[in-house]
């Protein structure tokens, strides 16, 4: 068999070497040509697979994306050509919401507030919005959740409505890309919306870049009406509105999923997938090839306040970096996608033992953390 994977799927060499041929590709350029004799496909969110990018191949018989999101893949050709189809949900979840936390953590100091005096609203109760919800609300954050869909379909948490998402404190956006439909999202936050927000709060945007109307954003922030901005996605990436950066308090290129852990979960579920459909016995786990990380234990000897927390979080993700390396790279040739392919090695909370005297050792598992209670040795 003939595999073509995107040359930044972590560990696929390891995984997919028994299944056959292996050729890595660059998911941005990749083109009809290169896939033209394919049996299995193996892309990121940046590839457009459509009939445009498969039209010459007449072989293929899967389709896999290690993404939680899939509006990059056109399904419907998918199931008319009997292409069997597999995404990756909930593989960079938490990754996404220790970024969320790492970012908040950084502007509650610089502000000087504290997380637990504020509201959050989080657009999109998914995967990714569950694991910020659950974070936030283990530390005592007033949080509240919007999403239609989930909410018609039967979801029995708690909804609200959209008019209080723009009251709160804090809007972390978590929905996936969709232009139609009763509940669409590209320009969720259009000029009309962005109007409504003020100085006083924070807008999170680790979902879409298209969710907000970037250049409507621009224009508010021009004009010095702008919430405290948080962006890793941009419309028209990679060929981003640069003229919006300078009005961007933290900004990042797309990687608020690209922990190591989160990437390889990614893949291991696409080697799963495609065990399935092979009917091919699983021999490999993600934990058979991610390298250990470099601080895996620490102590700590006061209670866990919120100064105390970021020094641990950061410990493992200090979002500065990212946001600090982009600024400096994104004026380069291809600086965008550069950096997402040699982005540096990112570990995820849950690679750090925490010891501590204290009783707080549920609080740091809910935050992602392991945790031994000294107390108990």
């Amino acid at each position: 068999m003939k595999l073509y994977i995107d040359e930044n799927i972590p560990y696929a060499k390891q995984f997919f070497s028994d299944f056959g041929d292996l050729t890595f590709f660059s998911g941005r350029t990749v083109s009809p040509e290169q896939l033209s004799d394919a049996d299995i496909l193996l892309v990121r969110s940046i590839t457009q697979v459509n009939e445009g990018l498969l039209h010459l191949n007449k072989t293929l018989k899967f389709v896999g994306t290690a993404t939680i999101g899939m509006d990059h893949v056109d399904q419907d050709f998918l199931k008319q050509h009997d292409i069997a189809f597999s995404s990756s949900p909930g593989c960079n979840k938490i990754s996404v919401a220790e970024y969320v936390l790492s970012s908040l953590l950084i502007l509650a100091e610089k502000q000087q507030f504290q997380l637990t005096d504020k509201s959050v609203a989080i657009v999109g109760a998914g995967n990714t919005g569950s694991a910020v919800y659950e974070r936030l609300t283990a530390l005592g954050v007033c949080c509240k959740l919007y999403d239609p869909p989930l909410q018609l379909a039967g979801d029995k948490r708690e909804f609200c409505r959209f008019d209080d998402v723009l009251n709160a404190d804090i809007i972390s956006l978590h929905v996936p890309k969709i232009h139609g439909g009763a509940f669409p999202t590209v320009h969720m936050f259009d000029a009309s919306v962005l109007a409504k927000l003020n100085d006083q709060q924070i807008l999170i945007n680790a979902s879409r870049g298209e969710v907000i109307d970037n250049q409507a954003l621009l224009t508010l922030a021009r004009n010095g009406h702008q919430p405290t901005l948080v962006l890793d996605v941009w419309e028209n990436e990679p060929n981003i509105e640069k003229q919006l950066l300078p009005y961007v308090e933290i900004a990042t290129p797309h990687i608020a999923g690209y922990s190591l852990d989160g990437r390889a979960r990614g893949t291991e579920m696409l080697y799963q997938a495609l065990c399935l459909h092979l009917n091919k016995k699983v021999q490999y786990q993600a934990a058979d090839f991610v390298v250990k990380a470099a601080i895996t234990d620490i102590t700590i000897t006061q209670e866990l306040s919120q100064a105390v927390l970021k020094q641990l979080v950061h410990l493992i993700y200090d979002v500065r970096r990212d946001d600090a390396l982009f600024r400096q790279m994104i004026d380069q040739d291809d600086g965008f996608d550069i950096m997402r392919k040699t982005y540096s090695e990112r570990r995820e909370l849950s690679t750090l033992t925490v010891n501590t005297s204290t009783s707080q050792t549920k609080l740091l598992q809910s935050l992602g953390f392991n945790s031994n209670n000294l107390q108990e040795r």
